[in-house]
C-alpha cells in the first residue's frame, strides 16, 4: 500500500479506537507516524543519493513512483541498504521483538506499535511477488505472500473509496 494510505487507515483506526478508549493527541500522532515509518525508512538510502549526486532527486522519484520491473537501476549498495531496510522494516518478527522489548520496558503494550503492526499485515496482502513482497519473517527468510500490487490502479481507487466510506461510518458515528 502507498505510504499516504498506511497513515490515513491508521488515522481511522484510531478515531474509532478513540471511541472505545480515549487516545490522546500525541498517540494518535506516534501510530500515524509508525504506520508511514516502514516505507520512510526503505527511502533513506536514495534521500541520501539524492543529497549528493546530481541526479539523485530524479533517480528517487523514478524510485518512488515506479512500477514492478521499472525500478531505475542504483548503485549496488544503495539497492542492498533499500533492500534490507524494507525487510527489516516489514518483518512481522522484528516488529515482535521490538514490541516485546517495548513491552518489558514500559510494563504494558506501547499503543503507536499498531500503526507498525497495521502497516506489515496491509503489506503482506498489498504487495506482490514481483513488487516488494513483505518478507514478514526476516531474518529467517526472505518468503513473502504473493498479494495484490497496491499500485495496481483499480485497487487504488477501491482502497480509497473504502477508506472514505470508513471515515465516513467512524465520524458520523462520532
Amino acid at each position: 500500500m502507498d505510504i499516504l494510505a498506511h497513515g490515513l487507515w491508521v488515522g481511522v483506526g484510531a478515531a474509532w479506537l478513540h471511541r472505545h478508549r480515549r487516545l490522546d493527541r500525541r498517540t494518535t500522532v506516534l501510530a500515524v507516524g509508525m504506520a508511514v515509518v516502514p516505507d520512510l525508512a526503505q527511502l533513506l538510502p536514495l534521500v541520501y543519493l539524492a543529497l549528493v549526486t546530481p541526479d539523485g532527486w530524479s533517480v528517487l522519484l523514478a524510485y518512488a513512483n515506479a512500477l514492478p520491473g521499472y525500478e531505475p537501476a542504483l548503485p549496488p549498495i544503495v539497492t542492498a541498504l533499500t533492500h534490507h531496510l524494507h525487510c527489516v522494516m516489514h518483518s512481522a518478527l522484528v516488529a515482535g521483538v521490538v514490541t516485546a522489548i517495548s513491552w518489558v520496558w514500559l510494563g504494558r503494550f506501547w499503543i503507536p506499535l499498531l500503526g507498525w503492526w497495521s502497516h506489515i499485515v496491509i503489506d503482506v496482502f498489498t504487495h506482490s511477488a514481483e513488487f516488494y513482497p513483505s518478507p514478514v519473517f526476516y531474518p529467517v527468510t526472505y518468503w513473502g505472500f504473493d498479494g495484490i500490487a497496491w499500485n495496481t490502479p483499480w485497487f487504488m481507487v477501491a482502497n480509497y473509496l473504502a477508506m472514505l466510506i470508513v471515515a465516513v461510518l467512524v465520524w458520523r458515528r462520532r
